[in-house]
C-alpha cells in the first residue's frame, strides 16, 4: 500500500449492550471507529491503520488504547488531555432495531483538532482518511475548521479523503449549521458514502439519485448511497449503477453502515472498481447484521468479504 496505510478521525465511545436480565456489556465503538474496524481487519496486517481522536487519562481511556493495539490499530499523534474520559452510550434493542442514549458532552474527543500540529503529524502522507458528519458534530467550529485545512492539505499531498456524512439531528444546534459543515466537507472529499433517509431528512432529496447528483455537483468524484435494505446506488466515472443488498435475517443492525464503509474502502485500496466494491461491502454488511454489537469478529468480515 502507497502511503503511511489509514487513518479513521472521530469519536471511539465505550459502548454497554443489553444483555437481558438487567445485564450489560461494556466495549468500544463509534462510526468512524467502526469503519476502521472493518478495514483493519480486511487489508493485509502490513498496512497501517490508526485511530485519530483524543484521549483522556482516565482507566477507560487507557483500556481503549489497549484494546486499539491489541487489534492492529494505533493512534499516531492521538493526544491525551488530563481530567478528560470518554464519552459513553447504551444500545438497546427492539428486535433487530435499536436505540441510543448518550453521555458524550464532555468527551475527550471533542478536543482531537485542539493540537494543529499534532493533527497533520498523526494525518500526513496517509493513502486514505476517512471521517464522518459525526466528527464534524462533535467539534467547535474553530476546531471543525481546523480539521478540514488539515484535510485539505493532505489532499493535496495525494491523500484520499472519504466521507460519510452520517447526519445525526441531535448533535447539530440546527440544520442549517449541519448543512453548512457538511458542505464544506464534501469541498475537501474524494469519496462520499451517504445513507439516503439522512441525506432526505437533511437535504430534502427526492431519491438516492438525487443524492448523487447533488453531491456530485458539489465536486465528489465517486459516490455511493446507501439505503438500508435496498440496492446502494454507486456513481462513478459518470455512470449510476444499482447494486443490490444481500437479504439476510438480521439478529442486529448496529454498525452495519459502517461496515459497509470500512469493506467498501478496503476493496478500493485492494484495486477494486466502485461497483465490485460495492458488492463486496453489502456481502460484509450481511454478515455484520447477524451478529449482535458494532463490531463483528474479524474471521466473520475476512469470510464475508473474501
Amino acid at each position: 500500500m502507497q502511503g503511511n496505510g489509514v487513518a479513521a478521525v472521530g469519536e471511539c465511545m465505550l459502548e454497554l449492550s443489553a444483555r437481558g436480565g438487567g445485564d450489560w456489556r461494556m466495549g468500544f465503538a463509534g462510526d468512524t471507529f467502526n469503519t476502521l474496524w472493518a478495514i483493519r481487519a480486511l487489508l493485509p496486517e502490513s498496512a497501517a491503520a490508526d485511530y485519530v481522536t483524543a484521549f483522556g487519562d482516565d482507566p477507560f481511556s487507557r483500556d481503549q488504547i489497549a484494546f486499539f493495539r491489541d487489534h492492529g490499530i494505533g493512534i499516531a499523534a492521538s493526544p491525551t488531555i488530563p481530567g478528560a474520559r470518554p464519552g459513553l452510550y447504551a444500545i438497546t434493542l427492539h428486535g433487530a432495531e435499536r436505540s441510543f442514549t448518550y453521555w458524550r458532552a464532555d468527551a475527550a474527543a471533542r478536543r482531537l483538532a485542539d493540537d494543529p500540529a499534532a493533527l497533520r503529524a498523526s494525518l500526513e502522507g496517509r493513502r486514505l482518511i476517512y471521517f464522518s458528519g459525526i466528527t464534524l458534530a462533535i467539534l467547535e467550529p474553530k476546531a471543525r475548521n481546523t480539521l478540514l485545512d488539515v484535510l485539505k492539505a493532505a489532499r493535496a499531498g495525494g491523500t484520499t479523503v472519504a466521507f460519510d456524512p452520517n447526519y445525526r439531528p441531535r448533535l447539530w444546534p440546527s440544520p442549517d449549521a449541519a448543512r453548512a459543515a457538511i458542505g464544506a466537507a464534501l469541498a475537501v472529499a474524494d469519496i462520499a458514502l451517504p445513507t439516503f433517509p439522512d441525506e432526505q431528512a437533511l437535504f430534502g432529496d427526492s431519491s438516492p439519485e438525487a443524492t448523487a447528483e447533488r453531491l456530485t455537483k458539489a465536486g465528489v468524484g465517486e459516490v455511493v448511497v446507501k439505503d438500508g435494505e435496498a440496492p446502494a446506488l454507486v456513481f462513478a466515472s459518470g455512470t449510476a449503477t444499482s447494486v443490490p443488498a444481500v437479504k439476510v435475517e438480521a439478529v442486529d443492525t448496529t454498525g452495519a453502515g459502517d461496515s459497509f464503509n470500512g469493506a467498501y474502502l478496503a476493496a478500493r485500496l485492494s484495486g477494486d472498481d466502485p461497483v465490485a466494491a460495492a458488492r463486496r461491502a453489502h456481502r460484509v454488511a450481511a454478515s455484520v447484521v447477524q451478529v449482535r454489537g458494532a463490531l463483528a469478529p474479524f474471521e466473520t468480515l475476512k469470510n464475508a468479504f473474501a
